[in-house]
């Protein structure tokens, strides 16, 4: 399950759990795509309660997508991600490492609230 909404003008709350095959994939990146629009200096809290690798199609869908998907990412300054898993807090912030302009900090689950204040401030 891959769910993206808009919450206020430039805030997006993403939520993923389990994996996603081709179709889900395709339908979850076009929503993104559509919302992150007219986005500027956002941000974006990203929960991942329980984290599968997609299927082989569905990253060759990713992949496809990808020149697109960069062009937005410009469009946000800071990401919160909460997960419980450790390997993906430890991915996340390395991430935000590699892609100039944009700050990743990773949360636990249970820390929502940081995550809210830290993307807030």
């Amino acid at each position: 399950m891959f769910h993206v909404e808009k919450q206020g003008e430039n805030h997006l709350y993403i939520e993923f759990d389990g994996q996603l095959d081709s179709l889900q994939m395709e339908v979850a990146l076009n929503e993104f795509i559509l919302l992150a629009q007219g986005i500027e200096k956002g941000t974006m809290l990203y929960e991942i309660a329980a984290f599968h690798m997609p299927s082989f199609s569905a990253i060759a869908v990713k992949l496809s997508k990808l020149p697109t998907l960069f062009s937005l990412i410009g469009k946000f300054r800071k990401a919160a991600v909460l997960t419980d898993e450790k390997w993906l807090q430890k991915v996340s912030e390395i991430e935000g490492l590699l892609i100039p302009g944009l700050d990743i900090k990773a949360f636990s689950l249970d820390e929502k609230a940081d995550a809210e204040a830290w993307l807030a401030s």
